[in-house]
């Protein structure tokens, strides 16, 4: 296993998405994917016709190695179609001598509902050795059920539940996190936070760890969806979650990423200056056999804007269409503010994001709305590292 990670992770990994499904069992009121539903979902011609294209134009990806991701929806709904896939790849990389045979991972990021079914399990027997998993599970029951609520046949038509009747699905996840645990015991989980759900982010994160996840990654929306005083409640939070854990020692073995030690600094445009995601670098493919530099760029990621699409199975990668993600850094789509700004570093975007709310289409047009979310997190993070090495001097020791 260890062998295997090095090898797989020894260089810069090409990203390559599958789109198997755009349904789901739940509807989560912070989701991106504004266009989910039932009926698109990818027939095993169009996967097999995208790998064949792909592992035939080896020299376009050089990359060392391969991350095969399977997205939805909840892409456990199409396990039967996921084993077909993982199978031809792993046949034709082998078959092909390719550069990624043996230096590939399978990754899923799902919510976790169906992981303990048995054609599941049985997948991961299979491919142990090559798996990333994430559960999503945004802390406590609380917090959790806030967002990530079932999704009803009403829904399917536009209609929202009332509050009283919504459905929470934590108690369908939590039930999986241990047998999750132990087949990964070092797997870590991303939490999602929005508006509605900050006063419970301490808690949440602290709960996160009480079930075993020693990784916390926690990300807020990249949506305008913050409300005035929205920063400040974020920022009581964190440093409230700060305080615990250094006194309680929890940093010794658990990490949760909104605490990081190279954040919050200015950045350099000259020295400095890399796009933040890999969009255009990526790829990605639907039901239909379009490719797209992203999944953001799929018409079911967007409210606004048309899909990017960059080629498809039949015809190939359009280079002209990518050509612009080739170009892309931090300074020609941020403003001077942005590139002026004196915490800047660690202050994150989406490239998806960017194109679906800027006033043209163009991927030129960095959006802004989670900037005073990132400045609060600074002075969270700074009150952090100032109480910790305060204490390890303290006691005369380093960690």
């Amino acid at each position: 296993m260890k062998n295997n990670e090095q090898i797989w992770q020894s260089g810069m990994a090409k990203n390559i998405t599958f789109i198997v499904t755009k349904d789901c069992q739940l509807a989560c009121k912070y989701c991106y994917l504004v266009g989910k539903n039932s009926k698109e979902r990818m027939s095993w011609e169009v996967a097999k016709t995208a790998i064949d294209y792909i592992l035939s134009h080896e020299d376009d990806m050089k990359e060392e190695s391969v991350v095969w991701d399977f997205i939805g929806g909840e892409p456990f709904l199409e396990i039967d179609l996921i084993d077909k896939i993982c199978d031809y790849l792993k046949t034709e990389m082998f078959r092909r001598n390719h550069h990624w045979f043996n230096s590939y991972r399978f990754s899923f990021s799902t919510n976790g509902i169906n992981y303990g079914t048995e054609k599941v399990q049985r997948f991961i027997e299979k491919n142990r050795d090559h798996l990333s998993i994430g559960i999503t599970i945004d802390g406590t029951k609380r917090k959790h059920d806030l967002n990530r609520i079932w999704k009803t046949k009403d829904m399917e038509h536009g209609i929202m539940p009332k509050a009283e009747e919504e459905k929470g699905s934590y108690d369908d996840v939590v039930r999986n996190i241990p047998l999750w645990l132990k087949q990964f015991p070092k797997a870590s989980t991303k939490v999602t936070i929005s508006s509605n759900d900050i006063p419970y982010i301490k808690e949440s994160v602290l709960h996160l760890y009480s079930l075993g996840i020693h990784e916390v990654n926690i990300n807020c929306v990249f949506e305008d969806v913050w409300k005035e005083g929205d920063d400040k409640l974020f920022e009581y939070q964190l440093t409230s979650l700060a305080d615990i854990i250094i006194d309680k020692e929890y940093y010794k073995d658990y990490a949760c990423s909104f605490f990081n030690e190279n954040m919050g600094k200015p950045l350099d445009c000259e020295l400095q200056n890399g796009n933040w995601c890999g969009a255009g670098k990526m790829l990605a493919i639907d039901a239909q056999g379009n490719f797209y530099p992203c999944t953001r760029f799929a018409q079911y990621s967007l409210r606004n804007k048309k899909a990017w699409i960059i080629g498809n199975i039949h015809n190939g990668i359009d280079k002209n269409k990518l050509r612009p993600f080739l170009t892309l850094d931090r300074c020609t789509q941020s403003t001077q503010e942005c590139i002026d700004c004196e915490v800047a570093e660690g202050c994150a975007w989406c490239q998806g994001e960017n194109y679906d709310a800027a006033e043209t289409p163009t991927i030129f047009q960095r959006a802004t709305a989670i900037c005073k979310m990132h400045k609060a997190r600074v002075r969270a993070n700074n009150y952090y590292w100032n109480k910790l090495y305060h204490k390890l001097e303290k006691e005369g020791g380093k960690e």
